[in-house]
């Protein structure tokens, strides 16, 4: 497991926080600003209140996180995507291995931070960019930590069977499906495009310095 700094953690658990809170998003109509907006408020009733609770229930969190995380979070298609190039050679056992791999090193990393994540707001941001596409969406938000650090957060959404599903996450800047694929990349050079000792050994990082200054 990577030992992952307090402002690492910030926009990461803002993520697997909001998750935690959009359970609708994935069986209903409704536009996918609305239902984030609806979903922080559910959220601050769900954490506030039992995070001595959760510290002292670790397993009780993670499995709720997974559940969560099925309801809402394409993870073939995150999967696929984080494989790029190298996703058509697999066979269908190592692409449904690692997406199953991809899910539960998010939840492993990040599920002991939850209890102790330190927010002064989150808000979903008035004024929303237009979708390209009926089947696309992306929604913009915005964490303000404990210290005052603002961390933009954009999510992008994919309508699959009538269903929202998020697809990819941009922190500060960042874009986590992007980066992860050149993570992918750059292992399966190193480990002489063995998919499985890729699999086996995948542990996805984000360095605290890049997520603080942010991208472009």
């Amino acid at each position: 497991m990577n030992t992952l700094t307090p402002t690492l953690l910030r926009p990461w658990l803002v993520l697997l926080c909001l998750m935690l809170a959009l359970p609708a998003l994935a069986q209903s109509s409704d536009s996918p600003e609305r239902l984030i907006r609806d979903s922080i408020d559910e959220l601050m009733g769900q954490i506030e209140g039992r995070r001595d609770y959760f510290a002292d229930n670790l397993d009780e969190l993670e499995s709720l996180v997974d559940e969560s995380l099925e309801e809402i979070a394409d993870f073939r298609y995150i999967g696929a995507s984080v494989m790029g190039r190298y996703f058509q050679n697999a066979t269908p056992q190592q692409r449904a291995r690692f997406a199953t791999t991809f899910r539960q090193t998010l939840i492993d990393t990040y599920v002991k931070g939850l209890v102790t994540f330190d927010y002064r707001e989150l808000r979903v941001l008035d004024n929303q960019r237009p979708s390209r596409q009926p089947d696309q969406a992306s929604v913009e938000m915005e964490v303000v930590a404990g210290d005052g650090q603002v961390y933009p957060v954009s999510y992008s959404l994919r309508l699959s069977d009538g269903q929202w599903k998020v697809v990819n996450v941009i922190v500060n800047g960042i874009n986590l499906g992007l980066t992860f694929r050149n993570q992918f990349d750059q292992a399966m050079r190193d480990q002489g495009r063995d998919y499985d000792a890729v699999i086996d050994t995948w542990a996805p990082e984000v360095g605290a310095e890049a997520l603080e200054e942010g991208g472009a």
